[in-house]
């Protein structure tokens, strides 16, 4: 297990690579050489030097793409807080198994590997509103697991979830970590009515009651209140930093699981971009407290790395155009 201590987590997560600044300086050199207005194509251009950065190289490769899919169970669910039994999660493991899903579709089409990991499922987090969602050893070595997944050999990552009831932990470390009530973060996950979304804040606020001890330390907080699932995307999150993969971030989980990286550092999730904004309604707010902009809005809700995997397009058009596009010179186009 890479982590036998929190603090051996906590200094690992503070001590972080700041990506090259040549690469991506050699990058904007190019884009500023090519056949098109200086700048007009927006975000690509700002993408295939971000991909520059994390990778170290001044021309990016996106040979190998990878989507790994996590998945948990909460003991939480005890509280009535998804529309699904948990037994949902099992099965749907099994349809990604079987290639029914639409991250494996999503994945075929972005041209990238699908690598899905579930942890544990046959044991339920504890519920939270009653004790630690895990103890430290569980929460480490979930966390590890991640950091494990994610090799160098990779040129790109996205992160995606399988869990019922884990918009309630997301929301649950949002809250913690960003303050405010806990309505303000808590949406209707898989389609809960309004009794069930009563029934998720209620299981939120008894959850920061019960671990008001832990709200000061976001790695106390994501053991606290996480799942193994998110524990396993911070870990994964971490280790494609140290291995200097960029990484798309997937929905609102996806981005709660990584949060407690940009708490614990200033430039924790620099390695990072947010593939889309979903639908669930604490997602936007918390993209916009982490400062990162979506690349697509596209009102969706699913998980399983959808979103992540289905902006993979962008980020290749992107290399593309940085890739192939003639300069001025090589295509004999006057310069204004």
């Amino acid at each position: 297990m890479p982590f036998k201590s929190l603090d051996e987590l906590r200094a690992a997560c503070l001590d972080l690579p700041a990506g090259s600044d040549t690469a991506a300086a050699a990058v904007a050199r190019r884009q500023n050489t090519l056949t098109k207005p200086q700048g007009s194509l927006g975000r690509l251009e700002t993408i295939a030097a971000w991909l520059a950065r994390w990778q170290g190289r001044d021309m990016p490769k996106l040979d190998r793409v990878k989507v790994f899919v996590f998945a948990g169970n909460h003991g939480v669910t005890a509280q009535g807080v998804s529309a699904f039994p948990s037994e949902v999660t099992v099965q749907m493991v099994a349809n990604f198994a079987g290639g029914g899903a639409a991250i494996n579709q999503l994945a075929r089409i972005a041209g990238a590997e699908l690598d899905v990991i579930p942890l544990d499922l046959d044991h339920p987090t504890g519920d939270f509103t009653q004790q630690p969602a895990m103890d430290e050893k569980a929460f480490l070595a979930a966390v590890s697991a991640g950091y494990g997944a994610v090799t160098g050999d990779i040129d790109l990552v996205c992160f995606g979830e399988m869990g019922i009831g884990n918009t309630t932990p997301a929301a649950a470390l949002s809250t913690a970590l960003f303050g405010g009530r806990a309505e303000k973060w808590t949406g209707r996950g898989t389609g809960v009515d309004d009794a069930g979304l009563k029934r998720k804040v209620t299981a939120i606020e008894a959850g920061l009651k019960r671990h008001a001890d832990a709200l000061a330390d976001p790695l106390k907080v994501a053991a606290a209140l996480g799942g193994r699932e998110l524990a396993a995307i911070f870990g994964a999150t971490l280790a494609a930093r140290h291995n200097n993969v960029p990484v798309l971030l997937d929905g609102f989980v996806c981005t709660a699981a990584a949060a407690p990286l940009a708490r614990l550092h200033p430039a924790g999730l620099a390695h990072t971009i947010a593939a889309h904004v979903s639908a669930e309604s604490g997602h936007r707010r918390l993209l916009e407290a982490l400062g990162l902009p979506p690349l697509l809005d596209l009102g969706m809700r699913l998980g399983e790395g959808s979103g992540a995997c289905l902006a993979v397009n962008i980020v290749r058009s992107a290399l593309e155009c940085h890739a192939r596009m003639a300069s001025f010179a090589e295509a004999g186009v006057s310069e204004k």
